[in-house]
């Protein structure tokens, strides 16, 4: 595509270069896709509202075990739903009887005290010591 500016010489009329963005919209379309495969993917599937805490982040662990206290006070394990009787043998089932390994507990805002300090005490009294709290963070307790 040519096309002349001025009254110059007809000899100098050039071709209008122009950036092609095909490959960019191409490379940005195919990242799309592969953030909207894979974003559902590393996120835990358990509606839950986590409190908030202002401490610093700590390093991710490698292969988490999440044991969930929802609002209606059941018990999930990683997206399994528990009952609170079972949950012993859910535990050993999933950790391979290892009562060392971490298990990370996250608790509905709304859920009380009593509550979680009962589940607390339903871990210790399967042999899990190895208990941490999971909040939100960066946001105001």
């Amino acid at each position: 595509m040519g096309f002349s500016v001025g009254g110059g010489d007809p000899e100098d009329e050039g071709e209008l270069h122009e950036i092609n963005v095909t490959p960019f919209i191409d490379v940005m379309l195919v990242l799309l896709i592969i953030f909207m495969v894979a974003a559902p993917l590393s996120t835990v599937d358990v509606p839950v509202d986590l409190p908030g805490t202002s401490a610093p982040p700590g390093p991710p662990p490698e292969d988490p075990l999440y044991l969930t206290l929802q609002k209606d006070l059941t018990l999930v394990v990683d997206t399994t739903t528990v009952p609170r009787e079972g949950l012993a043998a859910v535990l050993d089932a999933r950790t391979g009887q290892q009562r060392d390994r971490r298990i990370f507990v996250r608790a509905d805002r709304s859920v009380d005290y009593g509550a979680l300090m009962q589940l607390m005490g339903d871990l210790r009294t399967a042999g899990y010591l190895r208990v941490a709290l999971v909040g939100i963070e960066g946001s105001p307790p």
